[in-house]
Protein backbone atom coordinates (compact mmCIF):
# COMPACT_ATOMS: atom_id res chain seq x y z
CA UNK A 1 0.00 0.00 0.00
CA UNK A 2 1.68 3.17 -1.18
CA UNK A 3 -0.62 6.03 -0.22
CA UNK A 4 1.86 8.12 1.75
CA UNK A 5 2.11 11.13 -0.60
CA UNK A 6 -1.38 10.88 -2.08
CA UNK A 7 -3.74 13.77 -1.36
CA UNK A 8 -7.34 14.72 -2.17
CA UNK A 9 -7.78 18.40 -3.05
CA UNK A 10 -11.09 20.21 -2.64
CA UNK A 11 -12.52 21.48 -5.91
CA UNK A 12 -10.42 19.12 -8.04
CA UNK A 13 -11.48 15.64 -9.20
CA UNK A 14 -9.34 12.62 -8.40
CA UNK A 15 -6.30 12.21 -6.24
CA UNK A 16 -2.87 13.77 -6.62
CA UNK A 17 0.71 12.92 -5.66
CA UNK A 18 2.60 15.51 -3.62
CA UNK A 19 5.80 16.65 -5.31
CA UNK A 20 6.77 19.45 -2.94
CA UNK A 21 5.36 21.65 -0.21
CA UNK A 22 5.57 25.40 -0.04
CA UNK A 23 4.51 27.95 2.58
CA UNK A 24 1.43 28.93 0.58
CA UNK A 25 0.39 25.59 -0.94
CA UNK A 26 1.41 22.32 -2.54
CA UNK A 27 3.04 21.35 -5.81
CA UNK A 28 1.21 18.21 -6.96
CA UNK A 29 1.20 15.96 -10.00
CA UNK A 30 -1.65 14.17 -11.71
CA UNK A 31 -0.94 10.39 -11.69
CA UNK A 32 -2.53 9.97 -15.15
CA UNK A 33 -0.85 12.73 -17.12
CA UNK A 34 2.18 13.42 -14.93
CA UNK A 35 1.51 17.15 -15.26
CA UNK A 36 2.32 19.16 -12.18
CA UNK A 37 0.45 22.14 -10.83
CA UNK A 38 0.51 24.43 -7.84
CA UNK A 39 -2.51 24.43 -5.52
CA UNK A 40 -2.81 27.39 -3.20
CA UNK A 41 -3.74 26.90 0.43
CA UNK A 42 -6.03 29.93 0.08
CA UNK A 43 -8.22 28.27 -2.54
CA UNK A 44 -8.07 24.57 -1.63
CA UNK A 45 -8.24 22.23 1.30
CA UNK A 46 -5.93 19.20 1.33
CA UNK A 47 -6.70 15.75 2.72
CA UNK A 48 -3.72 13.37 2.86
CA UNK A 49 -4.84 9.77 2.36
CA UNK A 50 -2.84 8.51 5.32
CA UNK A 51 -4.92 10.72 7.67
CA UNK A 52 -8.31 9.45 6.48
CA UNK A 53 -10.14 6.99 8.74
CA UNK A 54 -13.57 5.35 8.94
CA UNK A 55 -15.61 5.46 12.14
CA UNK A 56 -16.15 2.14 13.90
CA UNK A 57 -18.19 1.30 16.98
CA UNK A 58 -15.10 1.55 19.18
CA UNK A 59 -12.80 4.06 17.48
CA UNK A 60 -11.66 4.44 13.87
CA UNK A 61 -9.91 2.30 11.26
CA UNK A 62 -7.26 3.72 8.93
CA UNK A 63 -8.16 3.95 5.24
CA UNK A 64 -5.09 1.84 4.37
CA UNK A 65 -6.52 -1.04 6.40
CA UNK A 66 -9.91 -0.59 4.73
CA UNK A 67 -8.24 -0.71 1.31
CA UNK A 68 -6.30 -3.81 2.38
CA UNK A 69 -9.55 -5.50 3.47
CA UNK A 70 -11.09 -4.59 0.11
CA UNK A 71 -8.09 -6.09 -1.72
CA UNK A 72 -8.16 -9.26 0.37
CA UNK A 73 -11.86 -9.86 -0.31
CA UNK A 74 -11.79 -8.71 -3.95
CA UNK A 75 -11.90 -12.28 -5.33
CA UNK A 76 -14.91 -13.48 -3.35
CA UNK A 77 -16.72 -10.15 -3.08
CA UNK A 78 -16.39 -7.75 -6.02
CA UNK A 79 -16.27 -4.05 -5.25
CA UNK A 80 -19.66 -2.48 -6.01
CA UNK A 81 -20.08 0.55 -8.19
CA UNK A 82 -20.01 3.91 -6.37
CA UNK A 83 -23.45 4.52 -7.88
CA UNK A 84 -24.90 1.34 -6.34
CA UNK A 85 -27.89 1.57 -4.03
CA UNK A 86 -27.45 2.51 -0.40
CA UNK A 87 -28.43 -1.01 0.72
CA UNK A 88 -25.79 -2.60 -1.53
CA UNK A 89 -23.09 -0.30 -0.18
CA UNK A 90 -24.16 -1.00 3.42
CA UNK A 91 -24.01 -4.76 2.82
CA UNK A 92 -20.55 -4.40 1.26
CA UNK A 93 -19.22 -2.26 4.11
CA UNK A 94 -20.68 -4.71 6.65
CA UNK A 95 -18.43 -7.39 5.15
CA UNK A 96 -15.34 -5.20 4.70
CA UNK A 97 -15.62 -3.40 8.06
CA UNK A 98 -18.03 -5.45 10.22
CA UNK A 99 -18.07 -2.92 13.07
CA UNK A 100 -18.33 0.33 11.08
CA UNK A 101 -20.51 2.95 12.75
CA UNK A 102 -23.77 2.96 10.82
CA UNK A 103 -24.78 6.34 12.29
CA UNK A 104 -21.61 8.28 11.43
CA UNK A 105 -20.54 6.66 8.12
CA UNK A 106 -22.80 8.17 5.49
CA UNK A 107 -23.69 7.03 1.98
CA UNK A 108 -21.44 9.74 0.51
CA UNK A 109 -18.51 8.45 2.61
CA UNK A 110 -18.99 4.94 1.26
CA UNK A 111 -19.12 6.23 -2.32
CA UNK A 112 -15.94 8.24 -1.79
CA UNK A 113 -14.04 5.27 -0.32
CA UNK A 114 -15.02 3.10 -3.29
CA UNK A 115 -14.08 5.83 -5.79
CA UNK A 116 -10.70 6.33 -4.11
CA UNK A 117 -10.11 2.57 -4.00
CA UNK A 118 -10.91 2.16 -7.70
CA UNK A 119 -8.74 5.17 -8.60
CA UNK A 120 -5.72 3.96 -6.62
CA UNK A 121 -6.11 0.31 -7.64
CA UNK A 122 -6.31 1.20 -11.36
CA UNK A 123 -3.05 3.17 -11.08
CA UNK A 124 -1.13 0.50 -9.15
CA UNK A 125 -0.88 2.22 -5.78
CA UNK A 126 -2.56 -0.66 -3.95
CA UNK A 127 -0.78 -3.99 -3.60
CA UNK A 128 -1.95 -7.34 -2.33
CA UNK A 129 0.60 -7.31 0.48
CA UNK A 130 0.59 -4.74 3.27
CA UNK A 131 3.58 -2.43 2.94
CA UNK A 132 6.29 -3.11 5.48
CA UNK A 133 7.87 -0.15 7.15
CA UNK A 134 11.62 -0.12 6.77
CA UNK A 135 13.68 -0.33 9.89
CA UNK A 136 16.16 2.43 10.67
CA UNK A 137 19.03 0.08 9.81
CA UNK A 138 17.65 -0.60 6.30
CA UNK A 139 17.23 3.13 5.71
CA UNK A 140 20.83 3.79 6.77
CA UNK A 141 22.07 1.03 4.44
CA UNK A 142 20.25 2.61 1.51
CA UNK A 143 21.68 6.04 2.29
CA UNK A 144 25.23 4.69 2.48
CA UNK A 145 25.02 3.03 -0.98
Amino acid sequence: MNIKNIVAISGLPGLFKIISTKNNGLLVSDPDTGRSRFCSIRQHQFTPMETVAIYTDDDTIEIAKVFQNMLDKKEELPVPSPTASHNELQKYFAVIIPDYDRDRVFHSDMKKVIKWYNYLDARGYLTAEPEKEESKEEQKDKQEE
